[in-house]
């Protein structure tokens, strides 16, 4: 039997495995007891949700798996890539052309058989959980939107990468490496202003207290921005979100309407802070560095790989090309990419506990991150309990229990900080209440319990 086909099949099998026993640590690592640390922000019915959340969406991502796995390997082994070459083939276009035209039916049959699990996702998972405001018209018109956009802008790219790979010889590999950074950089301005306004709505930020804090801390850390929008993702989902785009002067600040909703100002102002803090410590710059070189690595192997003829018996091609060569790259690519995801995860990680200690740094608060954090983990029903290897394959982010232990830390280091007498967090000066029913330096909201529990009026 072709090596190329039986180390193909031994990756996609290790990989469903892998997910499997991914899955089953992380149902088994829900706990049906709520963390002391979220009883004031999760109730017993909303953690609950978070964990059927988490469970249903497991399930679901298995049972995805289980349907994709099979269908895959028998489009390998009956040779459906070469039915496909050959149908793209018989409208005698030339090379590029066809290539294009064998990516976009790809495209188009990968989603037809995906279909099902998106429409089943949005309309009947979350909508279950009351996150869903999608509508089937906003649907089809979002669908609609990307295949356009991936026309119009993936269509050119790849024509391109095509083209200099049949006429760039040895060093095509560093054309193409070169070309896509060019599109990357050019997409980093140009998304914001076309590519984004066409799924969204962004309006400025009204006067108010909101804009005047953000304004404020971000020229109290010389962090310059073309300005302050909101988006209406409450469009399609309930979910909490916020983010910046652009780079240097060009930089907008961007809340989901759902987030204003649900955070305070001064909770709004601290996870800003964290965000500002990946561009303060240039974790935006070392990470686009370590994709661009991920990505000339990604295309000298491919450059190996072209026109690999025991690669395309594999695949029971008819034809060698180099569109194809791009696609079956990717199934050889896969168990690297997979060992690369989990360094670039361990990194981000890293740099969000850092990002973390910018923001209590800066705001020399540490009460307010936390409890926006708390409020998003809630907001999004978040697993607050994912298993440790989960965690060190998939995530990017640290579990939020983590985070809170060491934003915590960070605050007891702040030279200004002072501690709650009552709850002992730490709070800026300014922020604590002297009781004088306790004779003590107490949080607002200790205060405020103080003051009602009756103690004040004996």
């Amino acid at each position: 039997m072709n090596f190329y086909l039986i180390l193909i099949l031994t990756i996609l099998l290790i990989h469903f495995v892998l997910d499997l026993i991914l899955s089953i640590l992380n149902l088994r690592s829900l706990q049906p007891e709520l963390p002391a640390e979220f009883q004031d922000t999760f109730d017993k019915e909303s953690y609950k949700d978070s964990q059927q959340y988490t469970a249903t969406n497991t399930r679901f991502s298995l049972i995805n798996g289980c349907v994709m796995l099979p269908i895959t390997i028998l489009f390998i082994v009956l040779g459906g890539f070469n039915q496909i070459d050959l149908l793209a083939r018989s409208f005698a276009f030339g090379s590029i052309t066809t290539g294009l035209l064998y990516f976009a039916i790809l495209f188009t049959l990968t989603s037809i058989i995906s279909l099902p699990f998106t429409l089943y996702s949005t309309f009947v998972i979350e909508e279950k959980f009351g996150f869903n405001k999608t509508t089937p018209k906003t649907f089809v018109l979002d669908r609609i939107k990307s295949i356009l956009l991936s026309a119009v802008i993936g269509g050119p790219l790849m024509a391109f990468v095509l083209w200099f790979f049949e006429k760039g010889g040895d060093l095509a590999w560093i054309y193409c490496w070169l070309g896509v950074i060019a599109f990357t950089i050019i997409m980093q301005f140009l998304a914001p202003v076309v590519i984004m306004p066409l799924f969204n709505k962004f309006i400025p930020l009204e006067d108010g207290d909101l804009k005047t804090s953000i304004t404020k801390y971000a020229d109290e850390q010389n962090f310059a921005m073309k300005g302050i929008y909101t988006m209406d993702g409450s469009k399609r989902s309930t979910k909490l979100n916020a983010f910046f785009t652009g780079f240097g002067r060009f930089r907008r600040i961007v809340f989901f309407d759902t987030l204003i909703q649900k955070l305070s100002t001064s909770e709004i102002v601290a996870v800003l802070a964290h965000e500002m803090g990946h561009f303060k410590l240039k974790h935006i710059y070392k990470m686009m560095t370590a994709s661009i070189l991920q990505m000339g690595f990604i295309f000298f192997i491919l450059s190996i790989f072209l026109g690999n003829e025991p690669l395309f018996a594999a695949f029971k091609m008819d034809n060698v090309s180099i569109y194809a060569s791009l696609i079956f790259f990717g199934f050889l690519y896969s168990p690297i990419s997979t060992l690369l995801s989990i360094f670039f995860n361990v990194f981000s990680r890293k740099h969000e506990f850092q990002a973390d200690i910018y923001a209590v740094k800066t705001t020399k608060q540490t009460e307010n991150l936390i409890s926006g954090l708390k409020k998003l983990s809630r907001a999004n029903l978040s697993n607050l309990t994912p298993h440790p290897f989960n965690v060190f394959l998939n995530y990017r982010h640290p579990p939020i229990l983590q985070r809170i232990e060491a934003i915590r830390e960070t605050g007891k280091k702040l030279p200004s900080s002072k501690q709650c007498a009552s709850c002992s967090k730490f709070f800026a000066p300014d922020s604590l209440v002297w009781n004088d029913n306790t004779d003590q330096l107490l949080c607002q909201d200790c205060h405020q319990d103080e003051q009602s529990c009756g103690c004040a009026d004996e």
